[in-house]
């Protein structure tokens, strides 16, 4: 049951990182026409809610304890 030990450890890390890291993300708006294109792309950084964030890292807890006690 290691995997599973090394699993919740890497969800642990990816919550904590959603906390701090901000995710980009691009979008376009616009029209086209024939050949012709008219349109605005905008880039949007947004983070993770801190509540997913939260139920990332309570499982991530919970699979390492999970993990090892089943050794």
């Amino acid at each position: 049951m290691k995997i599973l030990f090394l699993f919740g450890l890497a969800l642990i890390v990816l919550g904590l990182l959603s906390l701090v890291i901000p995710i980009p993300h691009n979008e376009r708006q616009g029209i086209s026409a024939g050949g012709v294109s008219v349109g605005v792309q905008t880039q949007h950084s947004d983070k993770i809610s801190p509540i997913i964030s939260a139920v990332m890292i309570l499982a991530g807890a919970g699979m390492m304890v999970a993990g090892k006690t089943r050794t």
